[in-house]
């Protein structure tokens, strides 16, 4: 099963992938975690240039190419090689460049649609699990977190960008396979939103029983 976490800045999406791995480890199933972008060599690079505040120059559309490239890599080296045979756990995925490049900087969603299929090689997601809140609430977090604002490039955006992310994700969440969590909940509120989702889904049921 390949399930993602999505959601703006400061949405507390590092902590609930924590605490899904410790209830994955507690019930024996075989699972990686893994990111977008840099959950490979060449993505770690790329990573670097895209995330770096002194890269405010960088224009949307090589922002683009940048994220789709790390993509083409990850799913080479960790994705495709893992479908199927364990439990997969994304901080992010395709779905983060329709809101961010998308609804956020206004591409074209033909070209993103178009070169998101070269590169996940047509999979997607089994579960996408939204973590939502005000960009407000969300970018102040996000600032607190950082130790310096060196790597701060998108939470330094203006609160607007932020507020179309969101709605954004909101739009894309119009689907069967999306879970939505108000991420201004405590931890294990939504831990346990999360874990009651997974204990009823069929595929996730189906992955216990291997």
């Amino acid at each position: 099963m390949y399930i993602v976490f999505e959601g703006i800045e400061g949405s507390g999406k590092s902590l609930q992938i924590k605490l899904l791995k410790d209830f994955l480890e507690l019930n024996c199933i075989d699972f990686i975690i893994t990111k977008e972008p840099g959950s490979t060599k060449i993505g770690m690079q790329i990573r670097e240039i895209l995330l770096s505040s002194k890269n405010k120059e960088m224009s949307y559309l090589t922002e683009l190419f940048l994220y789709n490239a790390d993509r083409a890599q990850h799913f080479e080296e960790v994705i495709i090689p893992n479908y199927g045979k364990k439990v997969i756990i994304s901080d992010r995925s395709f779905f983060s460049t329709f809101a961010y490049q998308g609804y956020g900087r206004g591409i074209s969603f033909k070209l993103l649609e178009n070169l998101n299929k070269i590169s996940t090689n047509g999979i997607s997601p089994d579960l996408v699990i939204l973590l939502d809140c005000e960009p407000e609430i969300g970018i102040k977090r996000a600032l607190i977190r950082e130790e310096t604002l060196e790597n701060a490039r998108f939470e330094l955006e203006d609160i607007e960008f932020h507020k179309r992310v969101r709605e954004g994700y909101l739009k894309l969440a119009d689907e069967k396979n999306w879970l939505i969590c108000n991420a201004t909940l405590s931890p294990e509120k939504i831990n346990n939103q999360i874990i009651n989702y997974l204990k009823n889904d069929r595929n996730f049921k189906n992955f216990i029983k291997k």
